[in-house]
């Protein structure tokens, strides 16, 4: 809020916006709801990384998240493609998502402040970045974005030589739904 305010009175953006492709992705490590630590720096020496911000009660997540299930059961196993949920919720709260929606994906904990959220812009949820290997974005994706999805699928397919789509020709699901 402090910031917001300085920014507009000096005649700058009236909201920060998420980090956009071509920008550096901010090193972080949040724990999961075991206490087990994810530290982004360590994941790119294997491959890309999509990150996936979200709050349990927002319903375009909701939305979202079994889509990228798709994209996580298809690559599953893999060492060099990683795909992580960052959740703006508490431990408790984060599971009960993870088992209505059925995510298996690791949920981190970005509770207490919002320090990741907070590094990377965020404006709304959920909120995609697919990062390369070399830290910097490749994606940024704010909503639902069909296309998005779709596109970080493909990154993921290309990396792993299989075809990986999140969505089937049976789903009714908009082409954008704002966060």
């Amino acid at each position: 809020m402090a910031l917001s305010f300085i920014t507009r009175l000096f005649g700058g953006k009236k909201r920060i916006e998420a980090l956009a492709a071509g920008a550096q992705a901010p090193a972080f490590a949040l724990k999961d709801g075991d206490g087990k630590s994810y530290p982004l720096g360590e994941a790119l020496k294997q491959g890309p990384v999509l990150l996936a911000f979200f709050k349990v009660s927002c319903p375009v997540c909701q939305l979202a998240f079994p889509f990228l299930e798709r994209i996580h059961q298809a690559v599953k196993g893999k060492t060099n493609v990683r795909l992580w949920g960052i959740s703006q919720d508490d431990a408790g709260d984060t599971r009960a998502y993870a088992r209505e929606y059925g995510c298996t994906f690791p949920l981190l904990l970005d509770e207490g402040g919002y320090q990741v959220s907070n590094a990377y812009g965020l404006t709304n949820v959920p909120t995609l970045f697919l990062v390369k290997p070399d830290g910097a974005i490749q994606l940024t994706s704010v909503g639902f974005d069909r296309k998005d999805i779709e596109a970080a699928a493909g990154e993921f397919g290309k990396l792993t030589g299989q075809r990986i789509t999140a969505f089937q020709p049976s789903d009714q699901v908009p082409d954008f739904k704002p966060g």
